[in-house]
């Protein structure tokens, strides 16, 4: 008999426009056939769209009205960024929609996807109820948590969540105070900080490991240092870098170039990059995305 495997969901809220490189996230959801993601936004449709992608038509002010209904808090943000800070509530919020899953999970789209059940494989999802794919607090931009009313309700323990979830000012609060639910003392060294971490009842209950998913952001590499990899490889599913050889990884979170260096690449042309994409082997790197092999300039 085949090893079961936990369903699982993400919630992924986005408005305005989705971002040039979606036909790469999209096709790195569709080589994840047994992941599900449900997307709220205002967008439209996207173009050959796969099964497991599901994207449920709404106004940013209807989706904030449906936030402060669920919540019972006022929350009208003027920037949709400041959704991040609702993250931990999204099995809350949208529990009707989840409901059969054994894991929701929230994320973001600025990363494309490697073998995702390759990494969060059944055993692994046995041991605990909330994964984060960093060492030391929770990923904003990846995590799976599993979806039962005391988890789903976990955001209810956030010191102050009714009035710095209602404030315009955004709290990072998925990374912060619901990371301190799990982890504290998270700047003091591992020798130090062991033991209280342990006596937390809640941090047993949750994995957190470096999946080493976003280069040249603050957090060391595999070997410790800050040599990061420079071009990423997406090949039918299969995820390497130019650094680690044969390693896979689970996903690559782009921000750091999506913030920097991509702000500055020309126009790029949509129907190129959707053949791109389809082709099902392109790589990543500052310069945006190219075909397999191609060196950029």
């Amino acid at each position: 008999m085949s090893e079961h495997q936990p369903s699982i969901c993400f919630v992924v809220p986005y408005f305005g426009r989705w971002p040039f490189w979606m036909p790469f996230f999209v096709e790195s959801c569709r080589a994840n056939p047994t992941v599900d993601w449900l997307l709220f936004s205002d967008c439209g449709p996207i173009p050959d769209c796969p099964p497991n992608v599901r994207v449920v038509a709404t106004s940013y002010a209807d989706y904030c009205a449906r936030v402060a209904r669920t919540l019972g808090i006022p929350f009208a943000p003027q920037n949709p960024y400041k959704l991040c800070d609702v993250k931990p509530a999204f099995g809350y919020i949208h529990a009707e929609e989840l409901r059969g899953y054994d894991f929701w999970a929230f994320g973001d789209l600025d990363l494309v996807w490697g073998d995702l059940r390759a990494y969060f494989t059944a055993e692994r999802l046995a041991r605990r109820d909330l994964f984060a794919t960093h060492a030391r607090r929770i990923s904003g931009h990846c995590c799976l948590v599993r979806n039962t009313e005391e988890m789903r309700g976990l955001f209810f323990r956030m010191r102050d969540w009714q009035s710095r979830m209602s404030e315009q000012k955004h709290h990072a609060l998925d990374e912060g105070a619901f990371s301190r639910i799990f982890i504290r003392y998270k700047n003091l060294p591992d020798r130090v900080a062991h033991l209280p971490r342990l006596l937390n009842p809640w941090y047993r209950r949750a994995e957190f490991v470096e999946a080493f998913s976003t280069p040249d952001a603050k957090v060391a590499w595999v070997d410790g240092g800050f040599d990061f990899p420079q071009r990423w490889c997406w090949d039918h599913g299969r995820l390497t870098n130019d650094r680690d050889g044969a390693r896979v990884f689970p996903y690559l979170h782009f921000v750091v170039w999506k913030k920097h260096a991509w702000k500055s690449l020309p126009a790029q042309d949509p129907a190129a990059l959707a053949r791109l994409a389809a082709s099902g082997r392109w790589a990543v790197d500052a310069q945006g995305f190219h075909p397999l092999g191609e060196v950029a300039a």
